[in-house]
């Protein structure tokens, strides 16, 4: 699901969410951010009590790229939700996503690292 990299967060997130519905997704917007500069995170819900959590971060040219947060496998979900709320505890303009995708099926527009 690819989306230019340098929309604003605000129209990102909602292009995601459209995406998502095309693709029978469920996503949700759990924290909104600040529209233009907040930074986003993904909390991929894997509807079995365990989830991955992936952090919105720049690639030295610039480009979106995506931070393992929760490690490679998914973690149990009051893991992923305990990291979740860290991040805003140091970031209030962070903005939430959380997609149930059970299959594994959602990609993220840019790289993961």
């Amino acid at each position: 699901m690819v989306v230019d990299s340098f929309l604003k967060p605000g129209l990102w997130v909602k292009a995601q969410l459209r995406l998502c519905d095309i693709n029978l997704l469920g996503a949700y917007v759990v924290k909104s951010g600040h529209f233009d500069v907040g930074a986003i995170i993904i909390k991929l819900n894997r509807m079995n009590g365990t989830a991955q959590v992936l952090s919105q971060v720049r690639g030295a040219t610039g480009e979106r790229s995506w931070m393992r947060g929760t490690g490679i496998n998914p973690v149990p979900e009051d893991q992923a939700n305990a990291y979740i709320a860290r991040e805003l505890g140091h970031d209030p303009d962070l903005w939430v996503v959380e997609i149930e995708d059970p299959k594994g099926d959602y990609k993220v527009d840019g790289p993961i690292i």
